[in-house]
């Protein structure tokens, strides 16, 4: 894939670091950074150099949602078949991170909201700073709060009280209630939101990343399983799991008493 226009990217050490960088408006989305966020979470797929993926803002801000002079003004000119194709695509996006194999750490500072609050959402992990304000904002513009999957994930997350709290509302959960809720994993300082959520990374990466690829798949899959239909589908993927090499690598590290080196195999 040729490099992205619309959103930084560095690749090193088996993690992709994806940095919103549009600082001097807190990193909003244009219909052009949809589309290329959606289809580079799409090629993740087939990407075996990826092993894990960043997600972070410039400036002190993760991202303010959708550009209202780039997004929201054209909506209000587009007619159904426009306005259809543009949240599908929205929600192509979500889909595209959660069906990459690759886990997903966003790092989270200053502001998240609308379609921000969303790409944290649809993350694996989410480390943030005091500061952090995460908002779904979408009914202080007039539309409804299920945008991009938020009415089935953030419930999930959450708990649907505090899920219809923050979606009927619009308003900010602050770190502190991200935190006590489950929403952010952590909250660090500003001054090194970058590094924690570096190293957390680089230990994925270095982890038994086919494991880690199953274990992703499995929490999305298992969302509408039975309990017996879940533990079955546990039972097979973990049988696969036992056939790989890092599963042999870390018993011989056991019987070495030495730390295992995996390779994803």
């Amino acid at each position: 894939m040729s490099a992205p226009k619309h959103f930084g990217l560095e690749v090193a050490g088996g993690v992709a670091a994806i940095t919103l960088n549009r600082p001097e408006k807190k990193n909003p989305l244009t219909f052009e950074s949809y589309a290329e966020l959606r289809d580079y979470f799409r090629a993740l797929a087939y990407d075996e150099t990826v092993k894990v993926v960043t997600l972070s803002g410039a400036g002190g801000n993760f991202c303010s949602g959708g550009d209202v002079h780039e997004i929201i003004g054209p909506l209000t000119q587009m007619d159904m078949k426009g306005l259809l194709a543009f949240t599908r695509m929205t929600g192509d996006l979500v889909k595209a991170m959660r069906a990459c194999p690759q886990p997903i750490v966003s790092a989270i500072d200053g502001i998240c909201v609308g379609a921000g609050a969303i790409l944290a959402m649809a993350s694996d992990i989410r480390i943030a700073t005091p500061q952090a304000k995460t908002a779904f904002l979408f009914v202080r513009v007039g539309l409804a709060g299920c945008d991009m999957g938020a009415c089935a994930m953030l419930p999930r997350i959450i708990g649907h009280g505090r899920a219809a709290d923050l979606l009927f509302s619009g308003r900010a959960m602050s770190a502190e209630e991200g935190l006590a809720w489950g929403f952010h994993s952590r909250l660090v300082e500003p001054s090194v939101l970058a590094a924690e959520a570096r190293a957390l990374a680089e230990s994925f990466a270095k982890g038994p990343t086919f494991a880690h690829m199953m274990t992703k798949t499995m929490l999305n899959q298992e969302w509408a399983m039975s309990l017996d239909a879940a533990i079955e589908s546990e039972a097979q993927a973990q049988a696969i799991c036992m056939q790989t090499a890092d599963f042999r690598v870390a018993y011989e590290a056991f019987l070495e008493k030495a730390k295992p080196i995996f390779t994803g195999a």
